[in-house]
């Protein structure tokens, strides 16, 4: 069991840090449809500004590479916000360089989140993993429950999985090697409903299975939105993440807010 014992953590909102190398994407699956990120790059377009004057077709950033070097404190960092790391049009080179980069600012913690578990797979012989690189994949129905094992097989020292937006419910999870799981609803223009109930039976598969469990939100606009499941935040950190495999106690945050 990796999770080992779970602890709940306070309600405060953690300041973060996102990183963007990378900007730009493109549809894989039904979790892509209504893609915040999306939306963001084209407004930013739109009123000029220069790092999105391609809108939302993958653009590598060279001048962003040496961001993390700039924060001298501890931070939680969530690695393209706005892209796939392992977009199938970012080349090997360019990955192993924000590694790199990973690797020589180690004072902060990274969170990398991935749709294309497959090249994740192909890659992993190369990427030099070390304790404070988070890895994870998008779930967001039973369809694409396969990239869980794709993360399963890598050699991430810390692994999560992102069940957001839940489109249907995920019985008969394996969560073997899996850290941490992270669940939300789809919100913003044209949100599809989550059920409860589903959210609910994730969250009993990792207690029955020493996995933690965090609840982001429900809720389809923002005047709606709610943070609490039955009634109660979930936001648990595994006893696995100490600061020598994380950040500094003093620094590492309660929640982290993943985006889609």
């Amino acid at each position: 069991m990796r999770g080992g014992q779970l602890a709940e953590n306070s309600q405060t909102e953690p300041a973060g840090e996102t990183w963007n190398p990378i900007t730009g994407c493109t549809k894989v699956s039904p979790g892509c449809k209504h893609c915040y990120a999306e939306r963001i790059a084209l407004r930013l377009q739109a009123i000029g500004q220069p790092k999105y004057a391609n809108g939302f077709r993958v653009t590598l950033h060279e001048d962003a590479l040496a961001r993390p070097h700039k924060w001298k404190r501890p931070r939680m960092v969530f690695v393209n916000s706005m892209s796939d790391l392992l977009h199938d049009d970012v080349p090997d080179e360019f990955i192993l360089r924000v590694f790199d980069v990973m690797h020589a600012a180690r004072q902060h913690t990274y969170m990398a989140l991935t749709k294309r578990a497959e090249r994740l797979s192909r890659m992993d012989a190369i990427l030099p993993w070390a304790l404070h690189i988070w890895m994870g994949v998008t779930v967001e129905n039973a369809e694409y429950a396969w990239r869980i094992d794709h993360l399963r097989r890598t050699g991430a020292h810390v692994r999560f999985l992102s069940l957001e937006p839940l489109l249907g419910p995920l019985p008969d999870l394996d969560l073997s090697g899996i850290d941490r799981v992270f669940v939300g609803a789809e919100s913003g223009p044209g949100a599809r409903p989550m059920s409860p109930a589903w959210a609910t039976d994730i969250r009993g598969q990792c207690r029955e299975q020493g996995v933690s469990f965090s609840f982001k939100q429900r809720g389809r606009n923002r005047k709606r939105v709610t943070r609490t499941l039955d009634g109660r935040l979930h936001r648990e950190t595994p006893s696995v993440l100490t600061p020598t495999r994380a950040c500094s106690p003093a620094s590492r945050p309660e929640q982290l807010l993943i985006p889609m």
